[in-house]
């Protein structure tokens, strides 16, 4: 348990610190950043979403002794649903900046915003409990996938969001990441929750990774982006 303190703490000062990673905000886009959503792509299809599956085996005989489980499609419609949601908070946060110019997204826009990711780093808080009797392997893979996704996340949250996201949303979301540790430590959830929980987290990485690479005023770099997609792509194959 200590373990995974730590590692949500890491998470929560990576947010902390983000107000300091100027060197992020070049255009063209940072290769770091390009390299963080290879990796979590590379996280996504290669761990979390096979270990859905193995979740949906796992629970395949007790289904035919007739206990309501989910199917194995609902599952990756969570991910799917994941995936959309935080399509739909993007969109609405481009419209409200477009019709504001020079004024910044609304307040009342800014803390929807600002609860989604909330909720959604809650998740990983908690997940990370969770994982904790996979072992130390599966811990630092999840830890370092996770870990360069938040730069990449708070790096897009202050593009968006600006001065308001350094005084008061940064600080949000460190203390989510806390929240869900702490609930995970209180609470355990039936396994199949967790692996709803784990889709939608796997939807959402995903949208959020490519809504940073591939616009085209991004100015993304493709081979930073293949790099860290194939390199955590080889330690996790050499993992197994």
């Amino acid at each position: 348990m200590l373990l995974t303190f730590l590692f949500a703490l890491g998470f929560a000062i990576i947010h902390w610190l983000s107000k300091y990673m100027t060197f992020l905000e070049n255009v063209p886009r940072s290769r770091l950043l390009s390299v963080a959503g290879g990796i979590s792509v590379a996280y996504v299809f290669l761990h979390l979403l096979p270990e859905l599956s193995q979740y949906h085996r796992e629970t395949e005989s007790v289904r035919e002794k007739g206990e309501a489980l989910m199917m194995e499609s609902e599952i990756y419609l969570c991910a799917m649903a994941g995936l959309a949601i935080f399509y739909g908070l993007q969109r609405m946060v481009s419209q409200s900046a477009r019709k504001h110019p020079g004024e910044g997204v609304n307040s009342a826009v800014f803390w929807l915003h600002m609860a989604s990711f909330a909720l959604y780093n809650a998740l990983i808080g908690y997940l990370l409990i969770r994982g904790e009797e996979k072992g130390l392997r599966d811990l630092l893979f999840y830890f370092v996938a996770m870990a360069v996704h938040f730069i990449s996340n708070d790096h897009g949250l202050r593009q968006a969001h600006e001065e308001i996201y350094d005084r008061k949303g940064r600080w949000v979301l460190s203390t989510a990441v806390i929240g869900g540790w702490i609930f995970g430590v209180l609470t355990e959830l039936d396994k199949s929750v967790v692996s709803f929980l784990f889709a939608f987290l796997a939807g959402g990485v995903i949208l959020n990774v490519m809504k940073e690479e591939l616009p085209e005023e991004r100015e993304s770099n493709f081979w930073a982006f293949l790099l860290g997609l194939v390199g955590y792509s080889i330690l996790l194959f050499l993992s197994t």
